[in-house]
């Protein structure tokens, strides 16, 4: 790969941070002053970053993430699509990974980035894990059992779903479990993006 190549490849990864880290903070409803304030720099500074001009540091991630609540992980998984695919299409073997398996959970992003009003997610729940505390989100949300058993609460109601199952709630707290001896795995959709 040529010098050139290989630096646009790496602008094109630096767009795709900027939109992500852009996308977090509007999924938010938080201004550029507001971001600037908690993260201690200038609102010329975060405005940079999101127009792709400024590349954050390790620890600025770090900062930005622990800010929305997302892994860390997540700035860090731009496979970059080639030119007409961006924004459109994401490979199966591109999905940014979200989630640990320690934690139970573990998330892929089917969207191609963050914009948009919407994301698409494909959990994979371990036999035995469960979100044990409620969750409540500014979301709408909904879910299609891809495979396996999985249990949601919604609002206090326990439903459980088979492989074929789906689910829709908007704003309400939720809690999930998976109880059987497989994983589950779930193709969610949240509007708008929490990742």
């Amino acid at each position: 790969m040529t010098s050139t190549a290989v630096r646009s490849e790496q602008d094109n990864g630096e767009r795709l941070l900027a939109g992500d880290i852009r996308a977090l903070r509007k999924a938010r409803r938080l201004t550029l002053a507001e971001i600037a304030l908690k993260l201690g720099r200038s609102v010329g500074w975060v405005s940079q970053v999101e127009r792709g001009l400024s590349v954050p540091s390790l620890g600025d991630l770090r900062n930005f993430a622990e800010l929305f609540g997302v892994p860390l992980s997540l700035f860090f998984s731009h496979d970059v699509p080639a030119e007409k695919e961006r924004g459109v299409v994401v490979r199966a073997g591109s999905r940014r990974s979200l989630g640990t398996s320690e934690s139970g959970l573990v998330e892929e992003l089917l969207s191609p980035d963050l914009g948009g009003s919407f994301e698409m997610l494909r959990s994979v729940f371990a036999p035995g894990a469960e979100l044990k505390t409620e969750a409540r989100r500014p979301t709408e949300e909904a879910g299609y059992v891809a495979s396996g058993t999985f249990e949601i609460e919604i609002g206090g109601v326990w439903h459980r779903l088979d492989e074929g199952d789906s689910f829709r709630f908007e704003g309400k707290p939720f809690r999930w479990r998976n109880p059987g001896a497989e994983p589950a795995v779930v193709i969610w959709v949240v509007s708008p993006p929490v990742y």
